[in-house]
């Protein structure tokens, strides 16, 4: 054996000859104009294609991270609730289905709750995972919900949430379809105490949770294009058997139609959501002796506080 073999043969076949281990998922398609986007360029970019802008979905941990001041916050530990109540079962036992979205997410629902401080603003975050059976809404969702409101008015925090999901989960049945009025109570409350109730609309928020919560904030803050309705569209022209207008239930056109007040850019909503957690806590000087401090939420007008 000469030193052809025993030395440079190796060293060729280690340089050429192995395949090296290359992950798949490198690469995703956008959506919106169907380029293909590096996902390391992607997430540098807040998931938001360079080409057309087209906002894919954001994982909710990058969320909160966004959103808090330095990225800081701390979990809110959301009750724990019955499994499969109903012992649902259609193509695959619901029990199962909850399995495989735990494993795949890492968390034990469709949502994380964390508190801290937008812009310096006491602030508690709800942020919706589509990634967990759609983002549906079931008991699970509907505690955390509650428990976010709670959290808020005991701490006299501004309440913000962030949903992505395709309404109310069908494995609970009229279990999940109870979170409607629970979360337009626990909304209430947040409002009863003075405090901002602020929903951020981002892709898709659909049915259930459009129906209940998502639509009674003080104010509607939707990211750009994002899928904002109750039905889809291809339901409501064969039930009305009429073409619906362009860029029917997107951010853009609820907007125009008075039912989003604000429609931003992901890497200005951050400015945008400080900005109105301000104005909405900003503390007000009143002459003749009045003690200073924070205005009530709703406060019109020369009301002495």
């Amino acid at each position: 054996m000469n030193w052809l073999t025993s030395f440079v043969r190796p060293k060729i076949r280690a340089l050429v000859g192995e395949k090296k281990d290359i992950p798949d998922n490198l690469w995703e398609k956008c959506p919106g104009c169907s380029a293909m986007l590096f996902k390391r360029e992607m997430e540098d970019n807040m998931n938001v294609c360079r080409a057309c802008g087209f906002h894919l979905k954001l994982a909710p941990i990058k969320r909160l991270e966004s959103l808090f001041d330095d990225g800081a916050y701390k979990n809110v530990e959301v009750p724990k609730v019955l499994i499969d109540p109903l012992k649902f079962r259609d193509q695959k036992k619901y029990a199962d289905r909850l399995k495989d979205a735990q494993n795949k997410t890492k968390r034990q629902d469709a949502i994380v709750v964390g508190e801290g401080t937008v812009s310096g603003v006491k602030t508690v975050i709800a942020v919706f995972d589509f990634g967990f059976m759609g983002g549906s809404m079931g008991m699970g969702v509907g505690e955390a919900i509650v428990t976010a409101a709670r959290r808020a008015v005991a701490t006299q925090s501004a309440l913000v949430v962030l949903p992505a999901s395709g309404g109310a989960r069908m494995q609970e049945g009229a279990l999940s379809l109870m979170q409607m009025p629970r979360s337009i109570i626990a909304a209430g409350q947040v409002k009863d105490a003075g405090l901002p109730f602020i929903v951020v609309l981002t892709d898709p928020t659909t049915g259930g949770v459009t129906a209940s919560f998502a639509m009674v904030g003080d104010i509607h803050i939707a990211e750009r294009g994002a899928q904002i309705g109750f039905a889809g569209a291809r339901v409501i022209e064969s039930t009305i058997r009429e073409t619906l207008p362009p860029g029917f239930q997107r951010a853009e056109y609820l907007m125009d139609h008075g039912m989003v007040d604000i429609v931003v850019e992901r890497k200005d909503l951050r400015d945008t959501l400080g900005r109105v957690l301000r104005l909405l806590r900003k503390e007000k000087t009143v002459k003749a002796g009045v003690i200073t401090g924070p205005v009530p939420h709703g406060a019109r007008g020369n009301k002495r506080i």
